[in-house]
């Protein structure tokens, strides 16, 4: 594993419960967590109060936030923005409590793929907003690229970073997502490098866009995280299992051909190893 990464990921796909999503992070040997959801509710959902409770909870475990795994901007572009920027202030507020270095973020659900061209004002209209209050509140927002918003393929992703990228502005790498949107990863990779500062692990098969474990897919993961290791990229590999109903876990594993369904810890634990594995080849 290479110096300067450190292993992060979405505990709530262990189980909605924190005391749960602390254990086995522990026991994989991690101490970062994306929190997006957290016995049973969103973070951003919670009062500062209550997230409070939260905190005192992970402090006293060593457990750190990667960044605060948000829904904001995952609303369609034609929805009235002003309670979704309500919230995204809140959800400032959350970051800086939770001392989280990042807010993971999105660029909006578009009605059509046809339709982007003529969203793409109000698309950075809406940004340019979050991306002032981010700077003027010193948080740093990373816009993932996510199925079916402005942002999905590279090369929307590249203008959204060319207006905004900076000190508080950043790219999240996510391999599924793209081979999902039929994007090439290793095209994507040229075009986004310089903007990329965190990295979400997970894989797809571009024939029926399933999610697989890191490695099994089409998007090129192990050639790309040695090109991420090869240009000094250090920081955060955010495990994203999605694998709860991966279909080719028998194949995997001994004695599981009986399996219907992963459970969330057999699901995290599956997309640990997966990463791993690819990380003492990469060396």
């Amino acid at each position: 594993m290479w110096n300067g990464i450190v292993l992060s990921g979405f505990a709530d796909e262990i189980d909605p419960s924190l005391d749960k999503q602390i254990e086995v992070l522990k026991k994989l040997g991690m101490n970062h967590v994306e929190m997006r959801g957290v016995n049973g509710k969103g973070l951003v959902e919670y009062t500062i109060d209550e997230a409070k409770e939260i905190k005192k909870q992970l402090d006293a475990e060593d457990i750190h936030l990667s960044s605060v795994g948000s829904p904001i901007g995952k609303i369609q572009i034609t929805d009235d923005f002003e309670p979704h920027f309500e919230l995204y202030k809140h959800t400032v507020e959350i970051a800086h409590l939770m001392d989280a270095p990042y807010i993971r973020m999105f660029s909006f659900f578009m009605p059509s793929e046809e339709s982007c061209p003529q969203y793409k004002d109000e698309v950075m209209k809406r940004l340019g907003r979050m991306a002032d209050y981010a700077k003027a509140n010193d948080i740093i927002l990373l816009h993932e690229n996510e199925k079916d918003i402005y942002g999905d393929i590279a090369s929307r992703c590249l203008e959204i970073q060319k207006e905004f990228y900076g000190d508080h502005f950043k790219a999240v790498f996510d391999f599924a997502n793209f081979v999902q949107c039929g994007q090439n990863t290793l095209e994507a990779y040229d075009m986004l490098r310089p903007y990329i500062a965190y990295i979400h692990i997970k894989d797809a098969l571009a024939a029926d866009a399933s999610v697989v474990p890191a490695g099994h897919g089409d998007g090129h993961v192990e050639e790309l995280l040695k090109k991420f290791k090869e240009s000094g990229y250090t920081g955060y590999l955010s495990l994203e299992p999605h694998l709860a109903d991966f279909a080719g876990f028998s194949a995997l594993e001994m004695n599981a051909s009986q399996k219907k369904k992963l459970d969330g810890e057999e699901a995290f634990t599956l997309a640990h190893d997966s990463l791993v594995k690819i990380l003492n080849k990469i060396g």
